[in-house]
């Protein structure tokens, strides 16, 4: 998937422009760096467009995983995008939605192995029959 489709995906499952699903992407991208090791996050990389894997930089600090809920990751997402826990949780689903269709299938699972279950809410439309429809542009 190519860049443009990802953050054109992310906008209209998100109801926002453009720019604003940047912002959204960028937000949840840079939670995600904090949530996974510092592997999975290369891993995760190297099947998105240049522009996304530039958020995916893991540093030294972020090489171990940061261990926190779906609360916190809503919560840091929500703060990173000046936008409130409802619309965060909304970002988060569009975001992971996206990235199953842009990834393959094994990596996806890699990433989701590393979320506790209190995650599932925000995961489970990513893997619903038909989130893929818009697989690979």
């Amino acid at each position: 998937m190519n860049y443009d489709t990802f953050v054109d995906q992310v906008a209209r499952r998100t109801r926002v422009d453009s720019e604003r699903a940047v912002e959204l992407i960028h937000a949840t991208l840079e939670t995600l760096t904090e949530r996974l090791t510092g592997g999975e996050v290369l891993d995760l990389a190297t099947q998105l467009p240049t522009p996304l894997q530039l958020v995916l930089k893991p540093t030294p600090s972020t090489e171990a995983a940061d261990r926190f809920g779906a609360a916190e990751f809503v919560a840091r997402v929500g703060r990173r995008a000046g936008i409130d826990e409802m619309a965060a949780r909304d970002a988060v689903r569009a975001v992971f939605t996206t990235l199953r269709e842009a990834v393959s299938g094994g990596e996806f699972d890699d990433m989701v192995g590393q979320f506790p279950r209190d995650y599932r809410e925000m995961v489970e439309p990513a893997l619903a029959p038909g989130a893929s429809v818009l697989r690979r542009a």
